[in-house]
């Protein structure tokens, strides 16, 4: 069942990857359907905040009519930065799914891990790894791919 989730989201990724944007993405499912889904737009809309995290929250929040997104999981093709943890444990997200790991900005346990070593209010469950490889591959492409454009 995961699997099905993460694809998802990785054609969100994919969706990122061919507007030349960091390849991430994410859906929020709840009830077993998926109510959001988003992909990486920081370079597109000029905005740093513009996260696959954060745009999937902010779409769930306005289906659901209500920033609370309980008994909502998020499935994400890369581990969040702390911007992105933080919004996750904000907006009270049930769990999140991770694909692979950033080890430059992760917060969920490469760099730093909001979601065990800090006492929030709210309790993010984490499940790391669902189809890593296919998450993996598809960032190193993706920085294979733009470095032979800088070299020309």
């Amino acid at each position: 069942m995961e699997e099905k989730y993460m694809k998802e989201a990785l054609k969100e990724a994919k969706k990122a990857y061919n507007k030349l944007e960091v390849p991430v993405g994410a859906v929020i499912v709840k009830d077993g359907k998926i109510i959001s889904r988003a992909h990486n737009l920081k370079e597109t809309k000029y905005d740093t905040t513009k996260h696959a995290e954060i745009l999937a929250i902010q779409k769930a929040s306005k289906k659901l009519n209500s920033w609370r997104l309980i008994d909502c999981e998020m499935y994400v093709t890369l581990e969040p930065c702390s911007m992105c943890a933080g919004a996750i444990i904000n907006s009270r997200i049930k769990k999140v799914h991770i694909g692979t790991l950033d080890e430059k900005t992760g917060a969920a346990g490469s760099v730093l891990n909001l979601f065990e070593d800090y006492t929030f209010n709210h309790k993010v469950e984490v499940e790391k790894g669902i189809m890593k490889e296919e998450c993996e591959n598809l960032l190193k492409d993706f920085f294979k791919m733009l470095r032979k454009i800088k070299k020309k």
